[in-house]
């Protein structure tokens, strides 16, 4: 409680932001009160549009999202940015946390940034993660951009928790061109690339735009808009920003803002369960020692993965039965 007697689900809700930091802290500790307060403010949710930045390393996203959160600024929407970083090996938390490139925003009273690691999590967003970008929204930003890891083309969960989806590339790099064949291109609603003063820009957009069009048609279909960008001297911003604000609008109307909540609120319900069982899993085996003497089994190569798998589910499922109450007669 604070001095002046309001609960900090009160004040976060206020858009305090001393409040917001700490809530964010308390979730990424995994601490009982962060959870207890992310039930308290849930209902507040839902008001903020949430765009989710991913691609390659190097592409200039942190420039992005400073030119970005300009732009917003001058509109005079509130800002929330959560850059997900790669994780320290010895302390979990973020390596990149200093966020140069948005230094200019961090007094900023309408913009908070918030740095957090992705504890491994492969599709470069953590449980927390979800999370923060809740607290941001019941905090009241008008706008919410998260920003992936950055770590190739297994990012692409930003999908089930984003209104629109920007993929960010650059010509000339390998990584793009992977990017461009791999599954990831089939989820963004735009497409930026940036560093557009290389002379390869031009090649770029017309194999992006090759790759664009093997999707099926499909009459009144949105359609990926691809904008070029110099972000470190706002070239292309306003473009960019126009370009989200009209799939916004064009989700709104059509009605298909609400059915992608819904897919992205139920996959997010099935990734949080994922993870804590999977945790609670690893301390099951990590405690039992005949479990230990079966991974020896499938390294001495007596035993296969697929057998040693569905053993250990048999031996988890049987502890949690017995483990629980006997129903009442």
């Amino acid at each position: 409680m604070a001095a002046d007697g309001r609960s900090l689900a009160e004040r976060l809700l206020a858009g305090d932001k001393r409040a917001l930091a700490r809530a964010i802290t308390l979730v990424e500790d995994d601490r009982p009160e962060g959870w207890e307060l992310v039930r308290e403010i849930y209902p507040h949710t839902g008001r903020a549009a949430v765009v989710g930045f991913t691609g390659p390393p190097g592409v200039g996203k942190s420039t992005l999202l400073g030119a970005l959160t300009r732009a917003e600024r001058a509109r005079d929407r509130t800002v929330g940015v959560l850059s997900i970083d790669p994780s320290s090996p010895f302390t979990r938390g973020a390596l990149l946390g200093d966020r140069i490139r948005l230094t200019e925003h961090f007094l900023d009273p309408g913009v908070f940034i918030r740095s957090m690691a992705n504890r491994g999590a492969l599709g470069g967003l953590s449980e927390a993660a979800l999370q923060g970008a809740l607290l941001m929204d019941a905090a009241g930003r008008d706008v919410v951009f998260v920003e992936t890891v950055g770590v190739g083309q297994a990012e692409v969960d930003v999908i089930d928790h984003a209104d629109t989806v920007v993929l960010a590339l650059m010509p000339g790099s390998g990584d793009s061109i992977q990017a461009l064949k791999a599954g990831v291109m089939e989820i963004p609603d735009v497409i930026v690339v940036n560093k557009a003063d290389h002379p390869l820009t031009d090649t770029m957009v017309r194999e992006i735009r090759g790759v664009l069009s093997l999707a099926p048609a499909r009459a009144g279909a949105w359609k990926v808009p691809i904008v070029k960008t110099q972000a470190a001297f706002g070239i292309g911003i306003d473009e960019l920003a126009a370009a989200l604000e009209a799939h916004r609008t064009y989700i709104t109307a059509e009605g298909t803002l609400l059915e992608r909540r819904r897919r992205n609120l139920m996959n997010e319900v099935v990734a949080l369960a994922t993870a804590r069982m999977r945790r609670r899993l690893e301390a099951s085996i990590a405690a039992d020692p005949t479990v230990q003497d079966l991974l020896d089994e499938v390294v001495a190569r007596r035993l296969d993965p697929a057998s040693a798998a569905t053993e250990i589910l048999a031996r988890n499922a049987a502890r949690v039965s017995a483990d629980s109450p006997e129903p009442a007669g």
